[in-house]
């Protein structure tokens, strides 16, 4: 019986976050590896801003990646994409050694949110990528608050009898 009351909060709120992804159009997929990321990166909001800015910063990598690319594409080519990847890809190794910003994973989500919704390169919908990760993380923490609420009552309910 202990595990129903933590099934229920998982039900409830991946339930409500779905719908609310679906009412608004929002990539649920987008949302998920947001909440995701919240368990895997720390479950705390230190770690989790700390791996919320570096999923935003692999969003402007892959910007950037194509920008650079079609930059590069004028002077050299088809090889212009897998150039600018190589280069903004084999930066991260420097980032890796940095105190904050090594979550080389984190940095990959934000490039696959990106390379997997294709938006076009403009500000808007860019900054709009920023709503269903936001979500994410927001819903991952508001659930997992309440499991830990869940939990706490259920030691104090077990140390009483």
């Amino acid at each position: 019986m202990k595990t129903l009351p933590i099934a229920i909060a998982f039900g409830l709120f991946g339930a409500i976050a779905v719908t609310v992804s679906f009412s608004q159009q929002w990539p649920t997929w987008v949302m998920f590896i947001a909440w995701v990321s919240f368990y895997i990166f720390g479950k705390k909001w230190q770690s989790s801003l700390w791996a919320f800015l570096q999923i935003v910063l692999g969003i402007c990598m892959a910007v950037l990646i194509q920008v650079t690319a079609g930059l590069l594409s004028q002077l050299i080519g088809q090889f212009g994409f897998p150039l600018s990847v190589f280069l903004y890809i084999g930066s991260l190794a420097y980032f890796a050694k940095t105190k904050k910003l090594n979550n080389i994973p984190a940095w990959f989500l934000g490039l696959i949110i990106l390379f997997g919704i294709h938006p076009p390169l403009e500000p808007l919908p860019i900054l709009k990528l920023l709503i269903p990760i936001i979500s994410g993380f927001v819903f991952a923490w508001m659930n997992n608050w309440v499991v830990e609420k869940i939990h706490t009552r259920q030691m104090s309910q077990s140390s009483v009898q």
